[in-house]
């Protein structure tokens, strides 16, 4: 399984962002996916889901209205694009397939992940 995540850099507070995830087509088109962050001392922590069809989406409360998540399944590439970015959103990003409902991680390969800043 390989996932890989793109698209992190440095932003200033307030700034935007938009992170993509790649993987293989007979993994993303069969699988619920998944944006995952983990800053520097703290757990990894679901950020948003959205289901194979991608009808259907879940956010964590602390990205609600800023972050929104979508997928091309024709192109086997989720997004997520991150508005009115805080220095509390600095972390490491991944994305992984999840499981429905629990939105727990499926997959143990986690790839490098992409790192976002928000500084001034």
């Amino acid at each position: 399984v390989q996932l890989q995540a793109s698209g992190g850099g440095l932003v200033q507070p307030g700034g935007s962002l938009r992170l993509s995830c790649t993987a293989s087509g007979s993994i993303f088109r069969t699988n619920h996916m998944g944006w995952f962050r983990q800053a520097p001392g703290k757990e990894r922590e679901m950020v948003a889901v959205i289901i194979t069809s991608g009808t259907v989406k879940n956010y964590a409360d602390s990205v609600k209205d800023r972050f929104t998540i979508s997928r091309d399944n024709g192109k086997n590439t989720m997004y997520l694009q991150m508005n009115n970015l805080n220095p509390e959103d600095t972390a490491v990003y991944y994305c992984n397939a999840v499981l429905w409902k629990t939105w727990s991680p499926k997959f143990n390969n986690w790839g490098q992940g992409t790192q976002v800043t928000v500084s001034s």
